[in-house]
């Protein structure tokens, strides 16, 4: 009797053919592709959001806002009395979240259009085509 390992080494010892396949993509699915595409374009919003807050936070803290302020005031008060353009007074954290959700909000409706009109792009396309060969191994 043989053991395991031998024939183990056995079968490794055989050539492996290498099996081509190779298929054309001739049609991609409408509802799959706005649905993926709407699934990017929030987690894409989602990261948009956080980064741009995150992104506040740390200039906040390390008093960014405050240097800006004091060099805008050093620039615009050359002989006026009025209180300068304030920086950390008219973008306040409440105001940038905001706006980076409403940019992340058009962000995922255009990035579905996008995707749809793709999608109906490929599909008409393919019919001058006849589509894209792509090529598999086993190896």
């Amino acid at each position: 009797m043989s053991s395991v390992a031998e024939q183990l080494q056995r079968k490794s010892q055989k050539p492996v053919a290498t099996k081509q396949v190779r298929l054309k993509l001739v049609y991609i699915d409408f509802w799959s592709t706005v649905k993926l595409s709407f699934l990017v374009a929030v987690s894409l919003g989602i990261v948009l959001v956080v980064s741009t807050v995150l992104i506040y936070l740390v200039l906040q803290s390390t008093g960014v806002f405050e240097k800006l302020d004091g060099t805008l005031s050093d620039i615009l008060s050359a002989g006026d009395s009025e209180t300068p353009f304030s920086i950390a007074e008219n973008f306040s954290l409440l105001t940038v979240t905001l706006f980076s959700f409403i940019v992340a909000v058009l962000n995922i409706v255009v990035g579905t259009a996008l995707g749809a009109i793709t999608s109906i792009l490929y599909n008409f396309s393919v019919r001058l085509t006849g589509g894209l060969l792509v090529g598999f191994t086993n190896n």
